[in-house]
């Protein structure tokens, strides 16, 4: 299978490392911004392809897929365009900044009946997929999630610390993990509050929220994000449940008090990006709907709509 990377950001550099993990996929070409990390990136990957130009990787021939790890702002209209070309494609969360995007997305993959997924990374997560095998097999059910998703970006940074070319966004893109989970965890989510502080005056942007959800099973999940944290980064999952409390932190588990849970047996890999990948190629190879389809995770996103639409936000 020949994929194409588009974005060799931090995340970027995540799906090549993990797509260098799965048997039978070619990486042929790497899209950037700028040709010349564009290049230096290929070199390293030993992928002989480069270009800041998607359009030109979608005509490379024989090319199956793409990747988009691109700015936010652009995943809708390149993930239509991967469509309209007739290759699969995997969006980077967020889907798209606005439910009108993400709807066009989703009636373009009904149109072409391709593979097209969205990397809702806490779907594939072993810790999150331990505790959605106990949901599922009547093990475990949820009465809350307390969730805290904390990062320290006061100016425009990526993950690695790199000066970014666009503005990141709590509500569209870190909500939108916790908002997909909890619904995937819980059900469908019908009540949704949102408070959210002062707008950053040059990043024009709010740099803390506080978000309530209530699924259909009365579940409640309470979300607190910020971008003003300055200390331990990254996001924190507490599901206290009917039988028992559980700490997720990306790939890793704890129980309520603090003891280590082996998730060696759940997945094939311990790592999410990985697992992401190996279900999208999956998914293509066999023809199927993939965990995280756009179809999926459009609730998701409308409740998001529904959250930006509130007074004071």
């Amino acid at each position: 299978m020949k994929i194409a990377l588009a974005g060799g950001g931090a995340f970027g550099e995540k799906h090549l490392d993990a797509l260098k993990q799965i048997d039978g996929v070619e990486i042929v070409s790497v899209i950037g911004r700028r040709l010349e990390p564009s290049q230096a990136l290929a070199a390293k990957y030993g992928v002989a392809h480069a270009t800041t130009e998607l359009a030109e990787a979608l005509a490379l021939p024989g090319l199956d897929a793409v990747i988009l790890a691109t700015p936010t702002q652009l995943h809708a209209a390149q993930a239509i365009q991967c469509l309209e070309a007739g290759k699969h494609v995997q969006v980077e969360i967020p889907l798209c900044d606005s439910l009108a995007d993400g709807e066009a997305v989703l009636k373009k993959q009904q149109e072409t009946g391709l593979v097209a997924m969205v990397g809702h990374t806490r779907r594939f997560n072993p810790s999150h997929q331990f505790l959605h095998d106990k949901i599922v097999a009547g093990e475990a059910t949820i009465q809350q999630m307390d969730v805290q998703t904390y990062f320290f970006r006061r100016k425009n940074m990526n993950a690695k610390g790199e000066p970014r070319s666009w503005t990141d966004h709590l509500l569209w893109h870190h909500a939108a993990h916790t908002v997909d989970l909890f619904a995937y965890q819980a059900g469908p989510i019908v009540q949704s509050n949102i408070l959210q502080g002062p707008i950053h005056p040059e990043l024009g942007i709010a740099m803390d929220m506080s978000i309530q959800l209530k699924a259909e099973s009365g579940a409640i999940c309470t979300l607190s994000l910020s971008f003003n944290n300055d200390g331990p980064l990254g996001t924190c999952f507490r599901y206290i449940c009917d039988n028992g409390t559980w700490i997720a932190r990306y790939d890793d588990l704890v129980t309520g008090k603090e003891e280590p849970v082996d998730l060696s047996g759940v997945a094939v890999s311990s790592n999410g990006i990985e697992l992401q990948d190996r279900e999208f190629v999956a998914a293509i190879r066999e023809g199927r709907e993939p965990n995280a389809s756009v179809a999926q995770v459009m609730p998701c996103y409308r409740v998001l709509d529904a959250l930006e639409r509130q007074p004071g936000t």
